[in-house]
């Protein structure tokens, strides 16, 4: 039976705040009900529902979940989300998006959030990772505590079994919603539990006990691979640019490489790859011949090649032919249409104060026909060259501003000042800086 030995790592955490996620189920009442009879920790508790609106009784479950908490005397929290319904994820995947996004609102500095999953919810976890063709790390299953927004999220009753919740739940003669969508096997999760689990418990009586000791094996080979993945990492990645280096990446063998892409899209913060994806990455960006600028598209990023670096860029809705911007007089930022903005301070060198304060100030955007004269070099210089020397991305260079004094190019973004405008320990002068990057990384 669950007891309060669930909750002593919680107590070692001394937690500042705890919210419970509630729905009103049996597990969850569960898990409420226990920790409301430990005195340590029951004064900090919140009992917290999230109405997601899928169902027609969820307002009346809000307010059998409000009941319940006061009744235990513990604090209650209703939060309704919405759901795109639109998206390509499953509605699943959606609703539990929604109510992570939702809980992770809610907690501060050492603030820790509770589910109640179980040992059962772990073994189907791993099983549906497993028909999916997961690795060693979505064979590990759900962790009992993870970092969670700006606090923590702890499963206290990850190894308690489904059975024995269900007896506690009786014995203390517990009042919990049933439901109704949990009996519809369209739902993954819900076919593995109501049609596959039963039957290969039949054969397996201890399936949830052994699935949930080759979660923790997986787990252990995850951290140790995890640990060789961000070394690997910090030999091959430029850490200011977030790139990787091709020539050392392809070095690696097959093994190596994929975990090294795989540690790439974690820094990222982007979703784990398909094999299949990895595999383009090769074969269609990495390998592509010298004369191509291949390109492959993921969700939000799209992954680049430029002179042996590889680069993971946001998917940006940008047009590159933009309407000249007239820098505001006596303003000394501007904000750019590409997103992006200038700012002027005062410097030693730089564009002189008095050239820049008598002209009509405009930014632009590149046409492909600039030319600038450099201070300390001969001749003017196409940009498209500079741009090459200064290892500029050909998808970037239509990005930077161009910034014109009375029709004059006077300089480009914060990179170089034209010889004509550049003043040094002469006069006053302004220097012109950005707010952001030039690459747009994720």
């Amino acid at each position: 039976m669950p007891n309060s030995k669930c909750f002593t790592a919680l107590l070692a955490l001394n937690p500042n705040k705890i919210f419970i996620a509630y729905s009103g189920g049996v597990d969850s009442h569960v898990l409420l009900h226990l920790i409301s009879h430990n005195p340590q920790l029951k004064h900090k508790v919140t009992a917290v529902y999230v109405n997601h609106g899928l169902q027609d009784e969820a307002d009346a479950w809000a307010e059998h979940c409000q009941v319940v908490a006061l009744t235990l005397g513990v604090r209650f929290r209703s939060i309704k989300v919405e759901v795109d319904k639109s998206s390509r994820k499953s509605l699943e995947e959606l609703a539990r998006d929604a109510r992570y996004q939702a809980l992770k609102a809610l907690l501060g500095q050492n603030d820790v959030v509770l589910l109640a999953q179980h040992r059962e919810d772990q073994m189907e976890t791993v099983l549906l990772q497993l028909f999916r063709g997961a690795g060693v790390q979505g064979l590990s299953g759900m962790p009992i505590h993870i970092a969670f927004g700006k606090g923590y999220m702890y499963r206290p009753l990850l190894d308690i079994s489904k059975q024995n919740i269900d007896n506690y739940a009786i014995t203390n003669q517990l009042s919990w919603i049933e439901d109704p969508s949990n009996k519809r096997d369209d739902f993954d999760r819900n076919f593995l539990r109501n049609q596959i689990i039963p039957k290969l418990k039949q054969k397996w009586p201890a399936l949830d006990r052994t699935v949930a000791r080759s979660a923790r094996h997986c787990a252990n080979a995850h951290f140790q691979l995890d640990d060789l993945a961000v070394n690997l990492y910090k030999q091959i990645a430029d850490e200011v640019t977030q790139t990787l280096d091709i020539n050392l990446l392809l070095k690696l063998d097959k093994h190596k490489q994929t975990l090294l892409i795989r540690q790439w899209f974690k820094v990222n913060q982007l979703r784990m790859p398909a094999e299949k994806f990895v595999d383009s990455i090769f074969n269609q960006v990495i390998n592509a011949s010298e004369s191509k600028n291949p390109e492959i598209k993921g969700q939000g990023y799209s992954i680049r090649r430029y002179r042996n670096k590889l680069f993971c860029l946001q998917d940006i809705n940008f047009n590159p032919v933009l309407t000249e911007q007239s820098w505001p007089d006596n303003n000394r930022r501007i904000n750019l249409a590409n997103g992006s903005n200038l700012f002027i301070t005062d410097s030693e060198q730089g564009i002189s104060k008095k050239c820049w304060d008598n002209a009509k100030v405009v930014v632009k955007f590149r046409q492909g026909t600039e030319k600038i004269r450099l201070p300390g070099r001969k001749g003017h210089h196409t940009l498209k060259n500079l741009y090459q020397e200064k290892g500029i991305p050909p998808w970037q260079r239509s990005m930077i501003p161009l910034i014109y004094l009375d029709d004059q190019l006077a300089a480009v973004a914060d990179l170089w000042v034209s010889e004509e405008y550049f003043s040094i320990n002469k006069e006053a002068c302004y220097r012109i800086n950005s707010s952001t990057r030039i690459f747009t990384f994720l």
